[in-house]
């Protein structure tokens, strides 16, 4: 694999990262989850950068995106394990993805293939007025795991993206060096 056809690939997985976030983003917004909103926003800037790095061949700015995506990947992992409520983790947590402002959850919850919502009255005393109250039933699949799906292609994508970089850094700087070498910089 040469130097081009290894930027080629490089760009076309940043592609679908950047196609796959910006869906992400959109159902994270629908279920007003701040957090991942945030993170993803953040994702989609780097990824930018990290496009233009590779364009152009900035080792830095392709530096920052390797690191980042070490980031993301954590990020992405915390996900799947909150909405698999591994260890003390709970889905029914507000806090975490929400910043605690909004009784707000995925959007998927109400939303899944399948899913029939019901309203429930009259409502639970502590149920806050601007809210209705629900109950979900019939869903092909559970929010949770399509949650897990959407984390699981993030970094599915990272990690194609890390390789190719682990590939592309050397060969670019042999392109580099080689470059110099033959316009005759060097000496």
């Amino acid at each position: 694999m040469g130097y081009c056809s290894g930027r080629c690939t490089l760009i076309f997985i940043c592609g679908m990262q950047l196609v796959c976030v910006l869906e992400r983003q959109i159902f994270d917004f629908l279920g007003y989850q701040w957090a991942p909103i945030l993170a993803n926003f953040v994702h989609i800037i780097i990824v930018i950068l990290g496009l233009f790095g590779t364009i152009q061949y900035r080792p830095r700015y392709i530096t920052g995106y390797a690191v980042w995506l070490v980031l993301w990947v954590t990020w992405n992992v915390f996900v799947i394990c909150f909405y698999l409520e591994a260890g003390d983790l709970s889905k029914e947590t507000d806090l975490i993805l929400t910043f605690n402002i909004s009784m707000h959850r995925s959007w998927w919850m109400e939303n899944g293939p399948g899913c029939t919502v019901t309203s429930v009255t009259p409502a639970p005393d502590w149920a806050p007025e601007d809210h209705r109250y629900i109950t979900v039933s019939g869903c092909l699949l559970e929010y949770q795991y399509i949650e897990v799906a959407h984390s699981s292609l993030q970094i599915v994508l990272a990690v194609s993206v890390d390789s190719q970089l682990l590939l592309l850094v050397p060969l670019g700087l042999f392109y580099f060096c080689a470059n110099v070498h033959t316009n005759g910089i060097c000496g």
